[in-house]
């Protein structure tokens, strides 16, 4: 899309804490009225309106919007961010195992500035299926490079977490 809309997207995102819990319908028509500018078959539309519908406790509204912009060939950094919350929708609504496949493969992604959410989101997926270690070395992991002093010690930490034991 042009400049113009995802400044305006970007401009509407920015107040979304300006609305109360209550006018949650409200701030989702400002997508909705943004999405209908969008020519037919753009994968931006359902992403948006996923983000919103996400962003207003309704996981469950969110999932197949993210699968249909996914569908449509959102790709690039906003695929990746489609990834990561519908991995978390999908968490929220109780199908953590299909949030795991999805994620799974973005560790081996090219390197962006998603990458520690990747982690965090597929940890907490693994957490879900009573896979905690895993989660923590995940976590620990995406820490670890961020931490003032004890880099080394908090990757081989993370990396124990889940080699066998010999």
């Amino acid at each position: 899309m042009n400049e113009d809309w995802e400044e305006r997207t970007a401009a509407a995102w920015a107040t979304f804490d300006d609305y109360e819990e209550q006018d949650a319908a409200d701030f989702r028509a400002v997508i909705d009225a943004l999405v209908a500018e969008l020519p037919a078959g753009s994968p931006l539309g359902p992403f948006e309106q996923a983000c919103a519908w996400d962003s207003t406790g309704h996981s469950d509204k969110a999932a197949p919007l993210y699968r249909e912009a996914l569908a449509r060939g959102l790709s690039g950094y906003k695929g990746r961010r489609a990834k990561i919350q519908l991995s978390s929708s999908l968490r929220n609504i109780g199908q953590a195992e299909e949030g795991v496949k999805l994620l799974t493969p973005e560790l081996d992604a090219p390197s962006d500035e998603l990458d520690d959410a990747v982690r965090a989101c597929l940890a907490l997926c693994l957490s879900s299926l009573g896979r905690d270690r895993e989660g923590l070395s995940l976590v620990l992991g995406a820490l670890a490079p961020h931490l003032p002093r004890y880099q080394r010690s908090m990757a081989n930490y993370a990396r124990l977490l889940v080699e066998p034991e010999e």
